[in-house]
């Protein structure tokens, strides 16, 4: 039943339908990937929720996405996965430095940090510099790197306007 629902015209049944199947363990990963390009935004970001345990959908596309909030929802995904294709991590350096939304460009940097990779340290440190929010990120996405400039960042985030960017920084000097 509900995978008939799956074509609804409606979007929150859509939604629904993708919940309901995911709980049965019966959405298979072609539905998921079908609802990535589904016209309505929230059927995008229920998608992007579910191809989080789905790691041969590539994510990048709902990096690239035009409604923020699945960009949002895909840079999140990114990051509870155990590793991430060379497009997608593209795809987040690109939301962590280019978009226009800061809670994506938060949401991309917290990613970048949990993943670790230290390719994504020039964007992270980058980010330092951005708005409150995204500074904050940044300095606990630092966590996974060292050397010096990373000392240097979290030393200069010791004066941070924000309390809490000077707050993680000082945390993360130890």
């Amino acid at each position: 039943m509900a995978a008939s629902n799956l074509n609804h015209p409606a979007a929150e049944v859509r939604t629904a339908a993708l919940g309901a199947l995911h709980r049965t363990a019966s959405l298979e990963v072609s539905s998921i990937a079908d609802a990535l390009k589904d016209p309505s935004p929230s059927v995008r970001r229920r998608a992007v929720e579910l191809a989080t345990g789905a790691p041969t959908i590539d994510l990048a596309p709902a990096l690239a996405d035009d409604d923020s909030s699945v960009v949002d929802v895909a840079a999140w995904a990114c990051g509870e996965r155990d590793s991430v294709s060379g497009s997608e991590f593209d795809g987040l350096c690109s939301v962590a430095t280019d978009h226009q939304d800061p809670i994506c460009r938060e949401s991309a940097i917290a990613a970048l940090g949990a993943i670790g990779d230290q390719r994504a340290l020039v964007v992270i440190l980058r980010a330092t510099s951005d708005k409150p929010a995204v500074r904050r990120r940044a300095s606990l996405a630092l966590a996974p790197f060292a050397g010096a400039e990373v000392d240097e960042a979290l030393t200069r985030l010791l004066n941070d306007r924000d309390w809490q960017v000077r707050q993680a920084a000082e945390d993360l000097l130890g």
